[in-house]
Protein backbone atom coordinates (compact mmCIF):
# COMPACT_ATOMS: atom_id res chain seq x y z
CA UNK A 1 0.00 0.00 0.00
CA UNK A 2 1.06 3.47 -0.94
CA UNK A 3 0.58 5.58 1.90
CA UNK A 4 1.90 8.68 0.42
CA UNK A 5 -1.68 9.45 -1.50
CA UNK A 6 -3.21 9.53 2.47
CA UNK A 7 -0.68 11.72 3.99
CA UNK A 8 0.88 15.50 3.48
CA UNK A 9 4.23 16.09 3.10
CA UNK A 10 6.67 15.58 5.62
CA UNK A 11 7.42 18.32 7.99
CA UNK A 12 9.79 19.11 10.84
CA UNK A 13 6.76 19.20 13.40
CA UNK A 14 6.70 15.59 14.57
CA UNK A 15 3.48 16.19 16.59
CA UNK A 16 1.32 17.37 13.45
CA UNK A 17 2.43 14.54 11.21
CA UNK A 18 1.62 11.95 14.03
CA UNK A 19 -1.88 13.91 14.38
CA UNK A 20 -2.07 13.82 10.63
CA UNK A 21 -1.62 10.16 10.44
CA UNK A 22 -3.43 9.60 13.05
CA UNK A 23 -6.94 10.70 12.09
CA UNK A 24 -7.07 6.77 9.57
CA UNK A 25 -8.42 4.19 11.43
CA UNK A 26 -5.85 1.47 9.65
CA UNK A 27 -2.63 3.64 10.93
CA UNK A 28 -4.48 3.66 14.46
CA UNK A 29 -4.91 -0.48 14.38
CA UNK A 30 -1.43 -0.34 12.92
CA UNK A 31 0.36 1.60 16.14
CA UNK A 32 -1.83 0.00 18.39
CA UNK A 33 -1.30 -4.10 17.82
CA UNK A 34 2.60 -2.79 17.04
CA UNK A 35 2.86 -1.50 20.49
CA UNK A 36 1.29 -4.60 22.23
CA UNK A 37 3.60 -6.70 19.50
CA UNK A 38 6.56 -4.94 20.27
CA UNK A 39 6.19 -5.06 24.14
CA UNK A 40 5.52 -8.84 23.82
CA UNK A 41 8.43 -9.37 21.98
CA UNK A 42 10.96 -7.71 24.00
CA UNK A 43 9.57 -9.74 26.95
CA UNK A 44 9.51 -13.01 25.61
CA UNK A 45 12.33 -12.31 22.93
CA UNK A 46 14.74 -11.92 26.13
CA UNK A 47 14.36 -15.50 27.27
CA UNK A 48 14.65 -16.61 23.87
CA UNK A 49 17.88 -15.51 23.28
CA UNK A 50 18.73 -16.37 26.49
CA UNK A 51 17.45 -19.96 26.26
CA UNK A 52 19.34 -19.73 22.69
CA UNK A 53 15.91 -21.10 20.96
CA UNK A 54 16.78 -18.36 18.15
CA UNK A 55 16.04 -21.29 15.62
CA UNK A 56 13.15 -22.40 17.63
CA UNK A 57 11.63 -19.36 16.66
CA UNK A 58 12.58 -18.76 13.20
CA UNK A 59 11.26 -22.70 12.97
CA UNK A 60 7.85 -21.49 14.50
CA UNK A 61 7.12 -18.49 12.25
CA UNK A 62 7.77 -21.17 9.15
CA UNK A 63 4.96 -23.68 10.82
CA UNK A 64 3.09 -21.03 11.07
CA UNK A 65 2.93 -19.99 7.71
CA UNK A 66 1.96 -23.54 7.32
CA UNK A 67 -1.08 -23.49 9.20
CA UNK A 68 -1.84 -20.23 7.53
CA UNK A 69 -1.90 -22.06 4.41
CA UNK A 70 -3.76 -24.77 5.12
CA UNK A 71 -6.52 -22.53 7.08
CA UNK A 72 -6.96 -20.50 3.33
CA UNK A 73 -7.45 -24.09 1.99
CA UNK A 74 -10.11 -24.83 4.03
CA UNK A 75 -11.42 -21.71 4.11
CA UNK A 76 -11.24 -20.24 7.51
CA UNK A 77 -9.15 -17.23 9.29
CA UNK A 78 -5.53 -17.75 8.72
CA UNK A 79 -4.72 -16.44 12.45
CA UNK A 80 -6.36 -19.61 14.01
CA UNK A 81 -4.60 -21.96 11.90
CA UNK A 82 -1.29 -19.68 12.46
CA UNK A 83 -1.96 -20.06 16.13
CA UNK A 84 -2.86 -24.05 15.89
CA UNK A 85 0.26 -25.19 13.65
CA UNK A 86 2.59 -22.81 15.69
CA UNK A 87 1.80 -24.25 18.88
CA UNK A 88 1.28 -28.14 17.73
CA UNK A 89 5.05 -27.31 16.15
CA UNK A 90 6.12 -25.85 19.95
CA UNK A 91 4.74 -29.00 21.75
CA UNK A 92 6.50 -31.30 19.22
CA UNK A 93 9.74 -29.39 19.05
CA UNK A 94 9.73 -29.36 23.34
CA UNK A 95 8.51 -33.02 23.34
CA UNK A 96 11.50 -34.49 21.21
CA UNK A 97 14.21 -32.18 22.30
CA UNK A 98 14.78 -31.93 26.06
CA UNK A 99 17.84 -29.73 26.29
CA UNK A 100 18.40 -26.37 24.13
CA UNK A 101 21.78 -27.72 23.18
CA UNK A 102 20.62 -30.80 21.30
CA UNK A 103 17.28 -29.43 19.74
CA UNK A 104 18.61 -28.21 16.97
CA UNK A 105 18.22 -31.27 15.15
CA UNK A 106 14.45 -32.04 16.01
CA UNK A 107 13.67 -28.76 15.76
CA UNK A 108 14.81 -28.67 12.00
CA UNK A 109 13.29 -32.17 11.14
CA UNK A 110 9.64 -30.81 12.42
CA UNK A 111 10.84 -27.61 10.24
CA UNK A 112 11.15 -29.37 7.39
CA UNK A 113 7.74 -31.62 7.78
CA UNK A 114 5.74 -28.27 8.26
CA UNK A 115 7.27 -26.61 4.95
CA UNK A 116 6.52 -29.39 2.92
CA UNK A 117 3.09 -29.32 4.22
CA UNK A 118 2.50 -25.72 3.31
CA UNK A 119 3.72 -26.61 -0.29
CA UNK A 120 1.42 -28.78 -0.12
CA UNK A 121 -1.82 -26.40 1.07
CA UNK A 122 -0.73 -23.45 -0.89
CA UNK A 123 -0.47 -26.17 -4.15
CA UNK A 124 -4.11 -27.28 -3.51
CA UNK A 125 -5.55 -24.26 -3.16
CA UNK A 126 -7.03 -23.31 -6.29
CA UNK A 127 -7.24 -19.22 -6.04
CA UNK A 128 -4.56 -16.57 -5.20
CA UNK A 129 -3.81 -17.17 -1.30
CA UNK A 130 -2.97 -13.35 -0.74
CA UNK A 131 -3.88 -13.70 2.97
CA UNK A 132 -1.67 -16.94 3.41
CA UNK A 133 1.25 -14.83 0.86
CA UNK A 134 1.33 -11.62 3.29
CA UNK A 135 2.24 -13.60 6.43
CA UNK A 136 5.50 -13.94 4.57
CA UNK A 137 6.02 -10.18 4.86
CA UNK A 138 3.65 -8.92 7.49
CA UNK A 139 0.82 -6.99 7.04
CA UNK A 140 0.56 -5.01 9.32
CA UNK A 141 -1.03 -1.82 8.27
CA UNK A 142 -4.42 -4.21 7.33
CA UNK A 143 -4.85 -5.19 10.71
CA UNK A 144 -8.65 -4.69 11.23
CA UNK A 145 -9.92 -3.83 15.07
CA UNK A 146 -11.19 -7.15 15.72
CA UNK A 147 -7.35 -8.49 15.08
CA UNK A 148 -5.65 -5.67 17.21
CA UNK A 149 -8.62 -7.00 20.52
CA UNK A 150 -7.07 -10.79 19.32
CA UNK A 151 -3.70 -9.37 19.81
CA UNK A 152 -4.40 -7.54 23.25
CA UNK A 153 -5.91 -10.46 24.70
CA UNK A 154 -2.88 -13.14 23.68
CA UNK A 155 -0.44 -10.44 24.62
CA UNK A 156 -2.25 -10.14 28.35
CA UNK A 157 -2.15 -13.90 28.69
CA UNK A 158 1.17 -14.18 27.64
CA UNK A 159 2.70 -11.24 30.33
CA UNK A 160 0.64 -12.96 32.79
CA UNK A 161 2.26 -16.56 32.04
CA UNK A 162 5.79 -14.75 31.82
CA UNK A 163 5.18 -13.25 35.23
CA UNK A 164 3.70 -16.41 36.90
CA UNK A 165 6.78 -18.18 35.45
CA UNK A 166 9.56 -15.81 35.61
CA UNK A 167 11.71 -17.19 38.48
CA UNK A 168 12.20 -20.89 36.84
CA UNK A 169 12.35 -19.37 33.34
CA UNK A 170 15.87 -17.57 34.47
CA UNK A 171 16.66 -20.17 36.50
CA UNK A 172 16.50 -22.72 33.79
CA UNK A 173 17.55 -20.24 30.84
CA UNK A 174 20.87 -19.53 33.36
CA UNK A 175 21.95 -23.35 34.13
CA UNK A 176 19.72 -25.88 33.10
CA UNK A 177 21.79 -28.88 34.94
CA UNK A 178 21.42 -27.54 38.27
CA UNK A 179 17.35 -26.51 37.63
CA UNK A 180 17.15 -29.75 36.83
CA UNK A 181 19.06 -31.06 39.51
CA UNK A 182 17.03 -29.16 41.45
CA UNK A 183 13.73 -30.66 40.88
CA UNK A 184 12.53 -28.89 37.92
CA UNK A 185 10.99 -30.80 35.30
CA UNK A 186 12.34 -29.48 32.14
CA UNK A 187 10.11 -31.16 29.69
CA UNK A 188 7.02 -29.55 31.07
CA UNK A 189 9.09 -25.75 31.38
CA UNK A 190 10.27 -26.72 27.73
CA UNK A 191 6.83 -27.01 26.50
CA UNK A 192 5.64 -24.08 28.69
CA UNK A 193 7.80 -21.63 27.66
CA UNK A 194 8.03 -22.89 23.63
CA UNK A 195 4.09 -22.60 23.60
CA UNK A 196 4.57 -19.32 24.81
CA UNK A 197 7.02 -18.32 21.62
CA UNK A 198 4.23 -20.13 19.51
CA UNK A 199 1.72 -17.54 20.70
CA UNK A 200 4.07 -14.57 20.67
CA UNK A 201 5.46 -15.40 17.31
CA UNK A 202 2.22 -15.87 15.58
CA UNK A 203 1.14 -12.47 16.35
CA UNK A 204 4.36 -11.10 15.32
CA UNK A 205 4.34 -12.60 12.65
CA UNK A 206 1.35 -9.95 11.33
CA UNK A 207 3.49 -6.99 11.71
CA UNK A 208 6.94 -8.14 10.33
CA UNK A 209 6.04 -11.83 8.73
CA UNK A 210 7.32 -15.17 8.72
CA UNK A 211 10.62 -13.84 6.84
CA UNK A 212 11.92 -11.09 9.13
CA UNK A 213 10.47 -12.26 12.44
CA UNK A 214 13.80 -12.46 13.77
CA UNK A 215 13.46 -8.00 13.49
CA UNK A 216 11.07 -8.13 16.73
CA UNK A 217 11.57 -11.43 18.54
CA UNK A 218 15.30 -11.94 18.60
CA UNK A 219 17.28 -8.89 17.81
CA UNK A 220 16.35 -6.48 20.51
CA UNK A 221 16.92 -8.92 23.16
CA UNK A 222 20.08 -9.36 21.24
CA UNK A 223 21.13 -5.81 21.54
CA UNK A 224 19.50 -5.75 25.48
CA UNK A 225 22.34 -9.03 26.64
CA UNK A 226 24.76 -7.16 25.42
CA UNK A 227 24.41 -3.75 27.13
CA UNK A 228 22.90 -5.25 30.28
CA UNK A 229 23.65 -8.31 32.17
CA UNK A 230 20.55 -7.62 34.74
CA UNK A 231 17.01 -9.64 33.33
CA UNK A 232 14.97 -7.19 34.70
CA UNK A 233 16.71 -3.99 32.75
CA UNK A 234 17.41 -6.38 29.94
CA UNK A 235 13.76 -7.09 29.42
CA UNK A 236 12.99 -3.73 29.35
CA UNK A 237 15.73 -2.60 27.19
CA UNK A 238 14.68 -5.17 24.64
CA UNK A 239 11.01 -3.53 24.63
CA UNK A 240 12.24 -0.02 24.61
CA UNK A 241 14.24 -1.33 21.44
CA UNK A 242 11.46 -3.06 19.83
CA UNK A 243 8.56 -0.15 20.35
CA UNK A 244 11.42 2.56 18.84
CA UNK A 245 11.65 0.28 15.63
CA UNK A 246 8.09 -0.30 15.75
CA UNK A 247 7.06 3.24 16.12
CA UNK A 248 9.67 4.82 13.52
CA UNK A 249 9.18 1.89 11.27
CA UNK A 250 5.01 3.18 10.71
CA UNK A 251 6.29 6.66 10.62
CA UNK A 252 8.68 6.61 8.38
CA UNK A 253 6.16 4.50 6.04
CA UNK A 254 3.51 6.81 6.41
CA UNK A 255 5.51 8.81 3.71
CA UNK A 256 7.66 6.07 1.80
CA UNK A 257 5.28 4.13 -0.18
CA UNK A 258 7.62 0.76 0.88
CA UNK A 259 6.83 -2.47 3.54
CA UNK A 260 6.67 -1.40 7.15
CA UNK A 261 8.83 -4.20 7.65
CA UNK A 262 11.47 -3.11 5.91
CA UNK A 263 11.72 0.03 8.27
CA UNK A 264 11.64 -2.21 11.03
CA UNK A 265 14.48 -4.79 10.24
CA UNK A 266 16.46 -1.69 9.15
CA UNK A 267 16.12 0.32 12.13
CA UNK A 268 16.71 -2.78 14.99
CA UNK A 269 19.45 -4.21 12.87
CA UNK A 270 21.19 -0.20 12.52
CA UNK A 271 20.93 -0.30 16.80
CA UNK A 272 22.59 -3.75 16.47
CA UNK A 273 25.45 -3.13 14.50
CA UNK A 274 26.22 0.58 16.36
CA UNK A 275 26.34 -1.64 19.49
CA UNK A 276 28.59 -4.28 17.79
CA UNK A 277 31.07 -1.43 16.74
CA UNK A 278 30.44 0.60 20.01
CA UNK A 279 31.67 -1.93 21.81
CA UNK A 280 34.64 -3.22 19.54
CA UNK A 281 36.09 0.21 19.88
CA UNK A 282 35.63 0.61 23.60
CA UNK A 283 37.99 -2.74 23.96
CA UNK A 284 40.74 -1.92 21.25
Amino acid sequence: MNLSIFATSFSLNLWTDFQNMWQYAFMRNAFEAGTIVAVVAGIVGYFVVLRRLSFAAHALSHVGFAGAAGAVLIGINPLIGLLLFTSGGGLTMASLGKKAASRDVQIGTVLAFMLGLGVLFINLYKGYATEAYSLLFGEILGISASNVLITLIAGILIAVAIAIMYRKLLFTSIDEEVAEAKGISMLGLNIFFLLVVAVATSIAVQIVGVLLIFALLVTPAAIAQRLTRRPSQGMLLSVIVALIATWFGLFISYYLPYPVSFFIATLVFMVYLIVRIAQARIFI
